[in-house]
């Protein structure tokens, strides 16, 4: 029997939908970071890149009074654009800034499907609000919601992401057992990890004394590499450092 095929359906609701693009692993304040060092933590940049971000299509400013209704939160499009007042508003009210991403998506069987904000990029003044959606099943579209942290004005720059999607098979967390046990208890484990330990704690002090070879090494690439320390073990099969998902397509 063939593999199923996993196929994303991306049905556009308005005649110029959105770009949706693969998440981008850069960041402007991981590049701003010295020795660009947030790019050496793979979770961070694996993260970025685990999902598709949909691209705001024009630059605004919002601004917030504070007040509970919709009317206190105002818009102000950097050029006149066509059904702006359909992309973002105030629908909720009390701060609460709504997008439309433009599409009504479709998930296999079972797959279900996270809205939240682009991950690892923060934005002063307003929090985006993650949601978990049944697309596999929901014939309506879902909205993408920001809420203001303080009154005041924010900017959404023209081509940042406003929306990050990603797709997860949810159902079967309930099944989960989730139990504690002490370390000691894996017998395998603790000595990788005692390795680990005894590897990190020694480079750490190479590096805090200057030493030239760890300097020059500059940072430990275990868990890059997919490598487990000091060879207690195979390394893993299925590791990945670098994700490229598929772009939208049109048919």
């Amino acid at each position: 029997m063939a593999d199923q095929i996993l196929k994303l359906e991306c049905f556009s609701t308005v005649d110029r939908p959105p770009d949706l693009v693969p998440g981008r692993p850069e960041r402007a304040w991981m590049d701003a970071f010295v020795g660009r060092h947030p790019y050496r933590c793979l979770p961070l940049s694996m993260a970025n890149s685990s999902g598709w971000e949909l691209i705001n299509p024009v630059g605004f400013s919002a601004h917030w009074t504070g007040g509970k209704m919709a009317e206190d939160i105002t818009f102000k499009p950097d050029h006149p654009f066509p059904d702006f007042h359909h992309l973002v508003r105030s629908h909720f009210t009390e701060g609460v800034v709504t997008f439309h991403p433009g599409y009504l998506f479709r998930t296999p069987p079972g797959w279900s499907m996270w809205a939240m904000g682009p991950p690892n990029l923060m934005k002063d003044g307003i929090q985006p609000l993650a949601g978990l959606v049944e697309t596999d099943w929901l014939p309506f579209p879902f909205t993408m919601n920001w809420k203001f942290t303080r009154p005041g004005s924010v900017r959404f720059e023209k081509g940042e992401p406003f929306c990050f999607i990603t797709l997860a098979q949810d159902k079967p967390l309930a099944d989960f057992d989730v139990v504690r046990k002490p370390l000691a208890a894996d017998v395998e484990l603790t000595a990788q990890y005692n390795a680990w330990h005894r590897q990190r704690t020694d480079f750490n002090r190479k590096i805090h004394f200057k030493d030239p070879s760890a300097l020059k090494e500059a940072w430990q690439r275990y868990y890059f590499r997919g490598e487990l320390p000091e060879d207690t073990g195979p390394a893993p099969a299925g590791h990945v450092n670098k994700r490229r998902l598929k772009p939208l397509r049109s048919i």
